[in-house]
């Protein structure tokens, strides 16, 4: 766990997490089963940092309910996530993370929570830009199997 109180950094269980974003793949083109036990959940601080690849990829993309990926939208989902995942895996320096960050609407918001949460964050700025490699690759390898497996994705900010 990175963040040394309460906030994980990664994709969670339902169990694990509040005030998050839940990837469904449970469900078809109609209808989803909220909160699914395989459902995977992220932090919305942290989401906020990919919003941007979710709002390219899908029009019709609805911050506050939810949306549903397809195949037609999973393809520029994980283009935009690869192209994101370049950009982290760039970081070479503390400035480097804070000028992404600062880069993305509400990015600052993730930099006042490591604030908060860890006084020293600032000393261990790489482990926190490989958790963020870690969570994009992530939502990657679950784009990559709804296409897989042509099954359908909901994203459902909470």
């Amino acid at each position: 766990m990175i963040f040394y109180n309460t906030m994980k950094l990664g994709l969670l269980n339902r169990e694990e997490v509040f005030n998050f974003v839940e990837f469904n793949i449970t469900g078809n083109s109609e209808i989803y089963f909220k909160c699914d036990s395989e459902s995977k959940f992220l932090n919305i601080d942290l989401f906020n940092i990919f919003v941007g690849c979710f709002e390219r990829s899908n029009h019709l993309y609805d911050f506050y309910g939810a949306t549903k990926f397809n195949s037609r939208n999973l393809i520029p989902l994980i283009n935009e996530l690869k192209e994101n995942l370049n950009k982290i895996n760039n970081i070479n320096s503390l400035e480097e993370l804070r000028e992404y960050l600062s880069s993305i609407f509400l990015g600052k918001n993730l930099f006042e929570e490591l604030e908060r949460r860890d006084k020293n964050w600032k000393s261990r700025w790489r482990a926190y830009a490989r958790k963020l490699i870690q969570i994009n690759q992530s939502l990657i390898n679950l784009c990559e199997e709804c296409v897989a497996e042509e099954r359908t994705m909901w994203v459902i900010n909470f």
